[in-house]
């Protein structure tokens, strides 16, 4: 009761400490509000100090922070969340409009993630019914070039093609649901491929436990074994599916733009780049809101599905011995890799060649020439410095970070809850909001929240590997908190993340370049892989070489990732005759769930 307490008190000061930080927005900004109000509403007078000064008074900022937080809160009370610097108008009917919006475009794309993972992990599915798995993991190289496909390439490419080229769907606006469709696909087929990727890291476990083993003996038909297998697995990707609620919704701004949708992130974005302040807090208030609900309820569905076998240890383990992965395909992909950033670096990236703007691919030019005649080789192999080295390290201190918070859930978890209500597109707005755009402004935002789904992954994991059998049965014959940890949870916990963090860096890499592509990261003319693609997308039709050499490039270090992510796995160790953890559980009469029956 305590410890719920503690965690329930933790948890409401950093919500309040959010909020205040949210509602303190117009005195934390560098720039001057009443600059930005009088360039909106009166472009043609003059900035005197007097008609700042009336400004600042008429918008309350002199009184103080205390006095404007105040003012804030107790509008929120009323139903009141300002009028906006820019328009006038009142913001919360626009916010809860947008909201509406971009929670069913979340709705029609997470029903398509859902079918994406089902289609990743169908081949597990049929080889774990028949009984044909043998401890093997699809390879997925298909899933993991699409899970590295950038979501604002996707879209414009549907766009394109789909929505103007055939005309099947329409392409830009809203104006019913058939105008769902493209962004909901563009949105939902990555995170599917991500998710069904997690999914079937964790199937074969699922296949191997005694109740399946029993359902097939008894002779189940294997749909319902794969059911129950999947039904097994949900609850350990449960808080992943917070998040990308949470994603598709406040971090879906560059497809929101794309498409011309009224979304909460287009209008987050913005009222960020006008420095519509009240907008921007409603937006992102209404984001963290909809972040609590999304956490709250996986945190009951997950309960629901597993509660009971966590409080009686009647779990086995889903991470069990692997062999490790063969074939020489992750190589392959790496040596393309570096051989394309290795041929890229002697070249001059800044070089403009007018007479060969847009030039095709050719000897000269292996990738063709972007709107300036630069060559995109070049390019593309001096970003891989801004954006892949970056990416990696950001996605090393997102592991750390993320296993040894996740140790410690009551200090980690609503700490991550937080940190999950604020994507990266959006911590990036109110970075810009308040320091300004740079160089720098993407790495602090993809960094800040990166570590969260590690960390919300090694919890789950962890309180599932602690209500084991075999880890009961260690405890009970003596062994002590740190033997625990250090020969039993951790070795079963940290592969599943470690492949996990690996089939996340070509998001964090996605992340970077949707910042760079929207405008808030990297400026020209650096050749950073998202501000190449923003750069080009306006000449898609005309030199689709300008778009595709920056995304086959991440759709490479996305089959790379789940590759090389394929390949790790619990080492087999060997276990003295004595210990009592190696020693089978005998059971009477094997059962399976109730479902099964």
């Amino acid at each position: 009761m305590r410890r719920q307490v503690t965690a329930a008190l933790w948890r409401v000061l950093l919500a309040a400490g959010l909020v205040c930080g949210i509602g303190l927005l117009p005195w934390l900004t560098r720039t001057d509000p009443a600059r930005t109000v009088l360039k909106a509403r009166s472009a043609d007078r003059d900035p005197t100090p007097e008609v700042l000064d009336a400004i600042r008074a008429q918008l309350g900022l002199d009184a103080g922070p205390a006095h404007l937080l105040g003012r804030w809160l107790g509008g929120l009370a009323r139903g009141d969340a300002g009028q906006s610097w820019i328009s006038g108008t009142d913001v919360l009917p626009g916010v809860l409009q947008a909201l509406g919006v971009s929670l069913l475009l979340m709705a029609v794309a997470l029903a398509v993630a859902v079918l994406t993972a089902a289609g990743v992990c169908a081949r597990t599915l049929r080889l774990g019914a028949r009984r044909r798995l043998g401890g093997r993991r699809s390879r997925g190289t298909a899933s993991a070039m699409l899970a590295a496909l950038p979501e604002f390439l996707l879209a414009a490419v549907l766009a394109t093609v789909v929505g103007v080229q055939l005309g099947w769907l329409p392409a830009l606006g809203w104006y019913g649901p058939q105008y769902t469709l493209l962004p909901a696909l563009a949105l939902g087929l990555p995170a599917g491929a991500v998710l069904g990727r997690l999914l079937d890291d964790l199937l074969p476990g699922a296949f191997a436990e005694p109740w399946a083993l029993a359902a097939a003996a008894r002779g189940l038909p294997g749909r319902r074994i794969a059911r129950q297998a999947v039904r097994r697995c949900v609850p350990a990707l449960l808080p992943n599916v917070g998040l990308f609620v949470v994603g598709l919704t406040g971090g879906a701004v560059a497809v929101e733009q794309i498409f011309d949708i009224p979304g909460l992130g287009r209008a987050t974005l913005q009222a960020a780049l006008a420095q519509d302040l009240p907008v921007l807090q409603a937006g992102t208030l209404a984001l963290v809101l909809l972040a609590a609900l999304a956490t709250g309820g996986a945190r009951l569905a997950a309960h629901l599905l597993a509660g009971p076998a966590l409080r009686d240890g009647a779990l086995s383990t889903l991470h069990r011995p692997a062999p490790p992965a063969r074939g020489l395909l992750p190589l392959g992909l790496a040596a393309v890799l570096a051989a394309v950033v290795a041929c890229g670096l002697p070249r001059d990236p800044l070089a403009v060649e007018t007479g060969a703007r847009l030039g095709p691919p050719s000897p000269a030019h292996p990738f063709g020439t972007d709107s300036l005649g630069r060559d995109l080789l070049a390019r593309v192999g001096h970003g891989a410095l801004d954006t892949l080295l970056l990416a990696l390290t950001i996605s090393a201190a997102a592991l750390i970070a993320g296993v040894l918070l996740g140790l410690v859930p009551r200090l980690s978890g609503p700490l991550a809850d937080t940190v999950n209500a604020v994507p990266p597109v959006l911590l990036a707005l109110l970075v810009t909001a308040v320091a300004g755009s740079g160089t720098t402004t993407p790495a602090v935002a993809v960094t800040a929240v990166a570590w969260a789904p590690l960390a919300a992954h090694t919890t789950a994991l962890l309180r599932q590997e602690r209500a084991t059998l075999h880890v009961l049965a260690t405890r009970g014959l003596g062994a002590g908190r740190w033997y625990l940890l250090r020969r039993e949870l951790l070795p079963a916990v940290l592969p599943p993340v470690l492949r996990h963090a690996l089939i996340r860096l070509p998001g964090v890499a996605l992340a970077l370049a949707s910042l760079g592509f929207l405008g808030l990261g990297a400026q020209p003319p650096s050749p950073e892989w998202g501000l190449l693609l923003a750069e080009n997308q306006p000449y898609a039709e005309r030199a689709p070489w300008a778009v595709l050499a920056p995304a086959l490039v991440l759709a490479l270090l996305g089959a790379l990732a789940v590759t090389a992510a394929g390949g790790v796995r619990r080492p087999r160790r060997r276990r003295h005759p004595r210990t009592p953890a190696a020693a089978p559980v005998v059971e009477e009469t094997p059962r399976e769930p109730a479902e099964a029956r």
